[in-house]
């Protein structure tokens, strides 16, 4: 098969480089996505990918997008990993929240948040994770019970990022206390400055980014904020995760660090050292099967097909070509890879967190092997 752009798909992404090249200070090429997540640079560059309609490009135009291609959706993300990703934590609007709300909102939530996520002027965090229940969705604790025309929601969330900074958080609570597993879990669209919700940082060794703790204690929320029926809120989810997984393209920046160090390699005549024009081989190579597989699933998106699994491999591959790149960087800087700052440390880091977000990488391949295998509990 022959690959090629469309037109239209072609000009977006050469018109985009043009404007990330204007826009962007030099300093964004050296750093690492997250590591700048919610400034006021990220904000008038949000707005102005959003003025020209290029922040929602995939989304239908009553919303703010620009009923473009599901192309238009990973070339966006593969442009803006490549330059250090300058939405900052905009990125999970574009990529998962705002979708879920266009799926499952009503129109007053789609009117409410649509607009401001497609201009780019609103910050969002996500409720997820538990101590109990890590990355086990279906084991959450956290717990919304019906009061009148309100919720009342009690728990805790970990590992959440970008919180401080956050107008909004996309919470999943558990509406049945009868039930188990996935069912009885609902979403709720919480402001942050909610009485009784409360935001601690989580120090970490990961110093270009930040965790924090969520605590819930009796926070009352209008039965409007949400999301989707009562007790329905793991197939909203599980379909938002889809676009999460594969809507930050880490290859194109491991590619593009991979890039960086062959010539540094070449430089400092470090081609000649034992393993490194294999390891370097074997970096290119894991890049490019990662943006392989991405595009595959995009391609079943784009036909209206399941993409469940082709998601979870390309998620899989992501993280290992983030890792491989790491690896690379340390076998390459050695001793200098201690250093703060230094590419070989940050590299390690950024493939750390690419391991977490969006769902472990372990519990990406059960989801493989519960595919391909037809394990019960699919």
């Amino acid at each position: 098969m022959e690959f090629g752009w469309r037109d239209e798909d072609a000009d977006f992404r050469s018109q985009l480089k043009e404007f990330i090249t204007d826009e962007l200070p030099e300093r964004w090429s050296d750093l690492i996505p997250g590591e700048e997540p919610a400034s006021d640079f990220i904000l008038d560059f949000c707005r102005k990918l959003g003025d020209k309609g290029w922040l929602t490009p995939h989304w239908p135009v009553e919303y703010g997008g620009a009923a473009g291609s599901p192309w238009q959706f990973i070339i966006l993300g593969e442009e803006l990993w490549s330059a250090g990703e300058p939405r900052g934590s905009q990125y999970m609007n574009v990529n998962w929240i705002g979708p879920a709300i266009i799926n499952a909102g009503t129109p007053e939530q789609r009117n409410y948040h649509l607009g401001r996520i497609s201009r780019g002027d609103v910050f969002w965090c996500q409720g997820f994770s538990e101590a109990e229940a890590g990355t086990d969705l279906a084991n959450m604790r956290t717990s919304a019970v019906r009061d009148g025309d309100e919720y009342i929601i009690n728990g805790e969330k970990l590992w959440t990022s970008y919180a401080g900074e956050a107008e909004f958080c996309f919470v999943l609570a558990r509406t049945d206390p009868e039930s188990t597993g996935n069912a009885g879990i609902s979403i709720f669209l919480v402001p942050t400055d909610t009485p009784g919700f409360a935001i601690e940082p989580i120090p970490s060794v990961l110093d270009i980014h930040e965790f924090n703790r969520l605590t819930f204690t009796n926070v009352r929320v209008p039965a409007a904020t949400r999301l989707g029926p009562e007790n329905s809120g793991w197939k909203v989810v599980r379909e938002a995760l889809s676009h999460e997984r594969i809507g930050g393209p880490r290859y194109a920046r491991a590619a593009l660090v991979t890039g960086r160090l062959r010539q540094i390699a070449d430089e400092r005549g470090w081609l000649v050292r034992d393993g490194i024009k294999t390891r370097l081989a074997e970096a290119e190579a894991s890049c490019e099967a990662a943006k392989l597989l991405v595009y595959q699933a995009i391609h079943a998106r784009s036909c209206g097909r399941s993409e469940n699994l082709e998601v979870s491999l390309a998620r899989v591959a992501i993280v290992r070509c983030e890792r491989v790149v790491a690896d690379l960087a340390l076998q390459m800087f050695e001793d200098e890879s201690i250093e703060r700052g230094s590419m070989g440390n940050s590299q390690l880091k950024t493939s750390m967190i690419a391991g977490l977000g969006g769902g472990s990488v372990e519990v990406q391949l059960n989801m493989i092997a519960r595919s391909l295998l037809g394990a019960v509990g699919r």
